[in-house]
């Protein structure tokens, strides 16, 4: 489960039960999210250790993305 899809699977349903602050707050954290977890994937494929680690560092420290 992915807590910005299902956001937006929530205003989808019903779209007065989301504000638009809280879509834009969506917008930004899962935009730093796939930022994160794309730059970590393509470190990685580098076989950049370091570079890896330091962005998996990062997106574990964003809010929680949800599984």
């Amino acid at each position: 489960m992915n807590i910005h899809i299902e956001l937006v699977k929530k205003w989808l349903a019903d779209n007065d039960s989301v504000t638009q602050q809280e879509l834009e707050d969506n917008r930004v954290a899962s935009n730093a999210a796939y930022a994160a977890a794309a730059t970590a994937a393509t470190a990685a494929n580098a076989a950049d250790v370091t570079y890896a680690e330091y962005w998996v560092k990062l997106y574990e420290e964003l809010p929680e993305q949800g599984e």
